[in-house]
């Protein structure tokens, strides 16, 4: 079954001359096509991945984590691949263990498939506080939002099918790893986690993604909402509705109170405006949720049409 598949690996690289070489010659046997996508480095990645008989796509300019996968992405679709696996170039991830997340696709049982280095706690890799429970936190985060348990929602190790890839639609260049989460969960896409080994921290270098983990935080933060407004809007706007209501009740209240005890709204005239205003923002909001709805219904309908014309095609 393996030989029929046609299996390509996608390597987002940004100045990973240290380690790429090492990743590609360690890619098994089964592995057809190796998609090195060049983010506008400045040192030898390019040529090593070259000379190691990857193929290369390259940016002119350094677009991010997300905007390489996605021209991964593309490259894959393009070449027909029935699998396709997206690995770090940075060395901490065993290309190995791909067989382990492209089995459970091979025998149908799911279309995504993701390297998790927090389901078995025996696996736990070493990385500092901060990271380890940042990501524990971002999973719980999109746990919650999908209605799904999930471990590792940031893990770049992972296995699409082509109808996987061709469902995905991505917007980020930053990341793609939550937002791929997100966008498979709501279209009911199957997920599944996979426990693997993994070095916890880099032998060389930085991480170009989670380097700086404040831009990091506010740059995921950003992506979720703005998949929450395209998929969930209703979600979204009626939990802002709430917020507004649940303050603009709290200055309603502190107006009622004042006026039960000195009888007159003076000198706290403002709290009631403020009540007022902040109830009709929470009306639009309600209002706004239901009409983007409507929207994202026409959005994924969309999508679907989409796929199913690219399936003819092939």
């Amino acid at each position: 079954m393996l030989k029929e598949k046609k299996i390509s690996v996608i390597l987002p690289a940004y100045n990973e001359a240290a380690t790429i070489g090492d990743v590609i010659e360690a890619m098994p046997d089964y592995v057809d096509r190796i998609i090195v996508v060049d983010d506008g480095s400045t040192d030898e990645t390019l040529d090593i991945a070259e000379r190691k008989g990857a193929e290369v796509c390259r940016h002119a300019t350094n677009r991010g984590v997300g905007a390489a996968f996605s021209t991964g992405m593309r490259a894959a679709l393009a070449a027909r691949s029935d699998i396709t696996v997206s690995i770090d170039a940075d060395g901490q991830f065993d290309p190995r263990d791909i067989g382990k997340l492209i089995d459970p696709i091979i025998d149908g049982q799911v279309e995504f498939v993701t390297a998790s280095r927090f389901k078995d706690r025996s696996l736990y890799p070493e990385m500092g506080r901060v990271k380890f429970y940042g990501n524990k936190l971002m999973s719980f985060v999109i746990s919650t939002m999908t209605g799904q348990k999930f471990f590792d929602v940031s893990c770049g190790f992972r296995a699409y099918s082509r109808n996987a890839l061709l469902k995905l639609n991505l917007f980020s260049d930053f990341t793609y790893t939550q937002e791929t989460f997100l966008n498979f969960a709501f279209k009911r896409v199957p997920i599944m986690e996979v426990p693997v080994m993994v070095k916890g921290r880099r032998e060389h270098g930085s991480s170009r993604v989670a380097g700086n983990l404040f831009r990091y935080g506010y740059q995921t933060v950003k992506i979720i909402i703005k998949t929450l407004r395209d998929y969930r809007p209703f979600r979204l706007f009626a939990a802002v509705s709430l917020a507004l209501f649940i303050v603009g009740l709290a200055f309603a209240v502190f107006l009622a109170i004042h006026y039960s005890k000195s009888g007159t709204f003076t000198p706290h005239k403002w709290a009631g405006f403020t009540a007022g205003f902040l109830f009709l923002l929470s009306a639009m909001s309600f209002i706004l949720g239901f009409i983007l709805d409507m929207f994202a219904r026409m959005r994924l309908n969309q999508e679907e049409i989409l796929f199913h014309l690219e399936r003819r095609r092939d």
